[in-house]
């Protein structure tokens, strides 16, 4: 049973929301942060990172959830948006234990309600300071346990307390929790009897010690510990990211600047300097870095190629675009430009999976999944160029997008949609000037004008569909992706070097007002005709609702 209670007026002030930053021994994963996870839905913060979210916190009731109480700040994003964008599909879904792509997703009301897990989502203020928290109380018939956590873009997450405990984990370690009545005998014990990547005590409503690692404490391990009287129980929580973090993790850049002077003597191309650097990030050989990002391109291109025989959903505004796109390009009635045409056509296909709920891949996020791969693979199909050059072009987008994550978002709520399409449309370009066998110079330059172009780009979905204008965001992000390459491989001067256009995109995005990042609150959001297709919506959602749930 799904019981939605509003404890407070919306937005009768907007206040300045400031964002907790929390520095981590970790740099960000291309497979990680930038060009991942494999997923349904219409929005990677909110359905892919909401899974996480989930998947965590199963894992902390060792997946026995009898009743959940779900809090959202009504200052942030998710108090307007957890249904509309997939926050709650998401956060059903882990709390089931699905995956991202799983294809019950959209079915997951149906789900909740057959295992019997009763849900309430209550809206009032959490003392939230970043835009995405979630705010979870889980219980069963044995215990109460729980979880604020946040969605930081992209599909990544933050755990920052769990059980009144400060805490800070990612979902990329193996975590050993080990809840002690003291704990510091407990800790001296395990620091000298397992080799783990951190261990920590965190101390709040309970106490609890943290083992980090690459696999969970062995069974003899645990057995030793249940016999300490000091020692209460144990949770287990598997990791939820493909590529794991570790002790001592080190990479060998993390600014274009860095990536220059590391490259000084190697003459590396940008594609090949992405190797370098997933490959100690993620502490695999350079073979399996370029198969991976393989892998990637081969779902990217299956989706393309299911969007164009076009798609069906009913939870949508538009519907499939590309279909007529298509028809018109071979009637020739289009202006020409087979590269640019195509382009719109195999962007325009993307987006129409993700919002008919196939599986896409976040690029780098959800909401921009059709700019990149649009671009990239369709620009390189036009040019008859192979599998292995769109791979290439792919990792050149990919550690553009590394500086990106580090230094700036791609969260929406945090940076608009220069977060997101703007970042996808400057690793887009920096991808093309790859497939012309442009110089490290050129693809460098191509991503920073075509960043410049989209600073200060707004977030304002209409009906909370990551549908439109979003549709039309991707498509432009894809084609000033093309002339940006190609002023690059002219030559033009970039003027601002990428690193400063990163810096600049943190700084704007601070400066985009809360109502224009991703809360539906203003823009193209509150005109007069997106208000009747969210009302249309609404009711057609109401209606089909109670076939699963009971609203109380």
């Amino acid at each position: 049973m799904l019981s939605l209670t509003v404890k407070c007026n919306y937005f009768t002030k907007l206040v300045t929301l400031h964002y907790l930053i929390v520095v981590m021994n970790s740099y960000p994963s291309i497979f990680n942060d930038v060009i991942g996870p494999v997923m349904r839905g219409p929005s990677s913060s909110h359905c892919a990172a909401s899974l996480r979210i989930g998947r965590l916190c199963r894992d902390l009731m060792n997946g026995d959830i009898r009743e959940v109480l779900i809090e959202f700040d009504p200052n942030g994003s998710l108090a307007t948006t957890h249904k509309g964008q997939g926050s709650d599909m998401g956060l059903f879904g882990g709390f089931l234990g699905w995956e991202a792509y799983d294809e019950k997703l959209p079915s997951y009301l149906q789900a909740v309600e057959e295992a019997g897990i009763k849900i309430t989502i209550e809206i009032h203020p959490i003392g939230a300071t970043h835009p995405n928290t979630y705010k979870i109380t889980l219980k069963n018939d044995k215990e109460t346990r729980s979880v604020i956590a946040l969605s930081t873009g992209g599909g990544m997450i933050q755990v920052i307390e769990i059980d009144g405990a400060p805490v800070l984990m990612a979902g990329d370690f193996y975590e050993t929790l080990v809840y002690v009545k003291s704990g510091d005998q407990v800790v001296q014990f395990l620091k000298e009897s397992v080799e783990a990547d951190e261990i920590n005590i965190h101390r709040g409503d309970v106490n609890y010690i943290e083992v980090k690692s690459d696999q969970f404490l062995t069974n003899g391990i645990i057995e030793e510990l249940m016999e300490m009287d000091d020692v209460l129980f144990i949770k287990k929580l598997s990791p939820v990211l493909p590529v794991l973090a570790r002790k001592d993790l080190s990479v060998p850049f993390i600014t274009t600047a860095e990536m220059l002077e590391y490259n000084e003597g190697k003459n590396l191309s940008l594609w090949e300097l992405a190797v370098h650097y997933e490959s100690a990030r993620g502490n695999i050989s350079h073979d399996e870095v370029f198969e991976k990002m393989r892998h990637i391109v081969g779902i990217m291109s299956n989706a393309i190629e299911l969007g164009l025989k076009g798609t069906s959903y009913e939870d949508r505004i538009l519907g499939p675009q590309s279909v007529n796109f298509n028809k018109q390009i071979k009637r020739k009635t289009l202006v020409e430009g087979d590269v640019l045409n195509q382009v719109i056509l195999y962007t325009s296909a993307m987006m129409e999976v993700k919002s008919s709920m196939g599986v896409i891949v976040a690029a780098p996020t959800a909401g921009s999944c059709g700019a990149l791969p649009g671009a990239v693979i369709g620009t390189a199909d036009i040019l008859k160029l192979s599998e292995g050059d769109k791979v290439k072009a792919m990792l050149a987008a990919g550690i553009i997008g590394v500086f990106i994550a580090a230094h700036a978002t791609f969260a929406a709520e945090v940076g608009g949609c220069m977060a997101e399409c703007g970042s996808g449309s400057g690793m887009a370009a920096a991808g093309i000037v790859t497939l012309r066998n442009g110089t490290l110079d050129q693809s460098l330059a191509a991503a920073s004008m075509s960043l410049q172009s989209s600073l200060g780009m707004i977030c304002d979905m209409i009906a909370d569909r990551v549908e439109a204008p979003c549709l039309n965001r991707n498509v432009q992000a894809a084609t000033h992706a093309i002339s940006s390459a190609n002023m690059a491989l002219a030559d033009y001067d970039q003027v601002i070097p990428l690193d400063e256009v990163i810096e600049t995109m943190k700084k704007v995005g601070d400066a985009i007002p809360n109502t224009l990042r991703c809360t539906g609150l203003g823009g193209l959001a509150i005109t007069k005709t997106a208000k009747k297709i969210e009302a249309m919506l609404a009711e057609k959602e109401g209606a089909q609702s109670k076939t699963f749930f009971k609203v109380c």
